[in-house]
């Protein structure tokens, strides 16, 4: 019997304890509340971490054949529509990076966009907000009073975009290619009563400097699948755009506006368009 008890005993160090279940509520833990809560299911990094691939070097003895173009681009028709997203307007994506300096941009000086003269900083700011002069009366006193109020534009004014872009044929690769120079914004100007008096451009962005930052931008696809990796730099790479052309290049370097009107001019364009195509299947034989 003492043998079988000295068996069975066990050690008091290796008794297994279980708290009651029951007794006592388990508190949740709390998370840091100092993190904004995340308005999807993950957090999305991949866009702000992409990179863009660098244009193929190209000789200037394979250049057979070249124009240039230049486009606008109306947000207003229904391919566009994305320019013109609510939340990231492209528009506040070139002001944005032009004021912080992020962005090089140019002046307009030169309508042809020779990319010579680079704003400033200061520059810009003073293109996306304008300063007025109100004049008010104290209710009490009845005293003029002049404020200064500074008003700054509003994304939803810019409605078109100037597109500068190059067509050539690359002789080495037997291909007919497009490269984009250069993207404006435009701005309607209206006297002090408000009555529209004509259109011009605010600065131009070198595009191929900006390839880098509109690849970590998403772009709201029409489908309606808003997990769509597809940024700003696919769409002007793959020319998800509706545009048509004001100008091409031309001995008295004039638009089509300047001797064409209405439906002519939209014809007109076409015909370029059309031409440059023909071009390159005119060059071989069946």
């Amino acid at each position: 019997m003492g043998s079988a008890t000295a068996i069975m005993a066990q050690d008091p160090e290796e008794v297994e304890t279980t708290p009651a279940t029951g007794t006592e509520e388990e508190v949740p833990v709390l998370e840091d509340s100092s993190e904004a809560p995340i308005d999807d299911v993950v957090k999305k990094e991949i866009m702000g971490q992409r990179k863009v691939l660098e244009y193929q070097p190209i000789r200037e003895s394979d250049i057979f054949w070249e124009k240039r173009i230049w486009r606008i681009i109306d947000v207003r028709e229904k391919m566009n529509l994305p320019f013109a997203y609510p939340e990231e307007p492209f528009f506040k994506i070139l002001s944005d990076a032009a004021t912080k300096g992020d962005l090089p941009v140019y002046s307009t000086d030169e309508d042809g966009a020779k990319f010579k003269k680079r704003l400033s900083t200061d520059d810009v700011l003073s293109m996306l907000s304008k300063t007025d002069t109100v004049v008010t009366f104290d209710p009490e006193t009845y005293e003029e009073k002049v404020q200064i109020v500074r008003n700054d534009i509003n994304w939803e004014d810019v409605k078109r975009f100037r597109l500068k872009e190059v067509w050539f044929f690359d002789k080495e690769t037997s291909t007919l290619q497009v490269r984009i120079l250069g993207i404006a914004p435009m701005i309607d100007v209206r006297d002090n009563e408000g009555n529209f008096r004509f259109e011009k451009p605010m600065f131009w962005v070198y595009y191929p400097h900006a390839r880098e930052m509109f690849a970590r931008h998403r772009v709201f696809t029409m489908g309606g699948n808003t997990n769509a990796t597809i940024s700003w730099e696919d769409v002007f790479e793959m020319r998800h755009f509706a545009s048509y052309i004001y100008k091409e290049s031309n001995v008295y370097d004039r638009k089509l506006e300047e001797y064409l009107q209405g439906v002519d001019l939209l014809m007109q364009s076409e015909k370029i368009k059309n031409e440059i195509f023909n071009w390159e299947h005119d060059l071989w034989q069946y």
